[in-house]
């Protein structure tokens, strides 16, 4: 078993227990991951990014991927396989002789 696949686990585990499933749809899944990095971003408002506090990022963070991982399994995805997919794709969008310390989008280049 693979380290994903035992997070999501105790994260459908956890779930179960409190018969939440009927509230993790897709759609809430996606809107609870939208909610929680509102929540993440709300933590560097108005201040720099040192200044953030780390112990709340984490928790943010969590929330934010356990939400992830929970809509990843509903769609049965291999999480790992879609990242080093989209880093593929994202290497095509933006190859290093036009990208390498530029900012720019992958249209602007």
């Amino acid at each position: 078993m693979n380290e994903f696949q035992s997070i999501i686990d105790e994260l459908i585990k956890f779930r179960n227990e409190r018969d939440w499933e009927q509230f993790h749809n897709p759609k809430d899944l996606a809107i609870a991951i939208s909610a929680e990095a509102g929540e993440l971003l709300e933590l560097f408002l108005w201040k720099d990014a040192k200044d953030a506090n780390v112990e709340k990022v984490k928790k943010e963070l969590a929330d934010i991927f356990s939400f992830a991982f929970l809509l990843a399994d509903k769609y049965k995805l291999d999480i790992k396989q879609i990242v080093l997919d989209k880093i593929k794709e994202n290497a095509e969008k933006y190859p290093i002789d036009k990208s390498k310390g530029n900012a720019k989008k992958y249209d602007e280049l």
